[in-house]
């Protein structure tokens, strides 16, 4: 189970139009990518990195990303998450919104 943050819960809307990437690396890492449509048509953007336990270990919602369509910001969400879960440089608890 996830242990969400604040980025998560004030970013959340489940009456808004979203695509999921949800993906668990070998070490047990989770990467929860989500993308959306807001009210006003804007692409918006979650990113959460969860240790095997549930922890949080990185959360991150960007409110618009301009000119770039769904499929687009999801990929590159799934590969920002990626770099967080397994960038040595990258260890500590980063939450931003």
């Amino acid at each position: 189970m996830r242990i969400r943050g604040d980025a998560f819960w004030n970013w959340a809307d489940p009456t808004l139009h979203h695509r999921t990437h949800d993906e668990t690396l070998d070490d047990g890492t989770t990467i929860d990518v989500q993308v959306r449509l807001s009210r006003t048509g804007v692409t918006q953007l979650f990113i959460g990195v969860y240790a095997r336990s549930g922890m949080m270990f990185h959360e991150e919602a960007l409110d618009s990303r301009p000119g770039e369509s769904m499929t687009r910001i999801l990929a590159w969400g799934v590969g920002r998450a990626r770099r967080f879960a397994t960038d040595p440089h990258l260890t500590q608890i980063h939450v931003a919104s």
